[in-house]
């Protein structure tokens, strides 16, 4: 079987536990993860952060035709303050390979490569892991999340356009936002509608609205935040 085809469901390997490698990544500054020459993505490991005491961990993916400085920029700063890790992939194409090719593949191993990095390398809190994003990247967190949800505890979907899995695993908590007046994806088929379905199904489901369009205020990540880490 190919490697391709082990990811066909979205389905990741990696788990956390007991950190197997020293890290040689310095704390406080954003660094390239060394994962790949081409399209890599970001690390940031927070400045207080201290090998004996367990941090959050929090994947967070870009929009379409974004880069991993936009993934990392969604909370980074918030980062120091909460002891929270870091990681900004790059999607493989313009976008996520599910939205791209409607199958999971190329974007589904770069992540979990990423994730098995950050588990091999420091002390995760299995209790604080989440996967998020923004508009495209919000889509995606929510597949990956839904399919993961024994991986992810916590998915951050910041105006996502859709949800989506072949397959479910755990019961994640979901945090969804949507400004009323977006116009690129529209509140009522997109957030209104993922937050309804989510609900059906009986997860834990955080959802605001706000007075704006296709954005992220900052009193919107601020609650993200808090309800992350509550």
């Amino acid at each position: 079987m190919r490697k391709r085809d082990t990811y066909s469901t979205g389905r990741v390997t990696s788990r956390p536990g007991a950190p197997t490698q020293t890290s040689e990544v310095p704390a406080g500054a954003v660094q390239p993860l060394g994962l790949d020459a081409a399209k890599d993505g970001l690390l940031y490991l927070p400045s207080g952060y201290e090998q004996s005491k367990p941090a959050a961990l929090a994947v967070m993916l870009h929009g379409s035709g974004g880069n991993p400085e936009h993934g990392m920029w969604l909370l980074q700063r918030y980062a120091d303050a909460h002891n929270i890790i870091l990681i900004a992939p790059a999607s493989r194409k313009y976008t996520w390979d599910v939205i791209v090719t409607d199958s999971f593949g190329p974007d589904a191993i770069f992540i979990d490569q990423s994730l098995a990095f950050a588990f091999e390398h420091f002390n995760i809190d299995p209790a604080r892991v989440a996967i998020g994003g923004f508009s495209d990247g919000a889509s995606y967190a929510l597949c990956l999340g839904l399919t993961n949800g024994d991986v992810f505890t916590h998915i951050i979907a910041f105006s996502p356009g859709f949800a989506f899995a072949r397959e479910k695993h755990g019961a994640p908590a979901v945090f969804i936002s949507h400004g009323v007046h977006d116009g690129i994806l529209p509140i009522d088929p997109c957030g209104r509608l993922v937050h309804r379905d989510l609900k059906k199904e009986g997860l834990e489901v955080k959802y605001l609205e706000f007075d704006g369009e296709h954005e992220i205020p900052a009193n919107i990540s601020q609650a993200a935040i808090e309800w992350f880490l509550k």
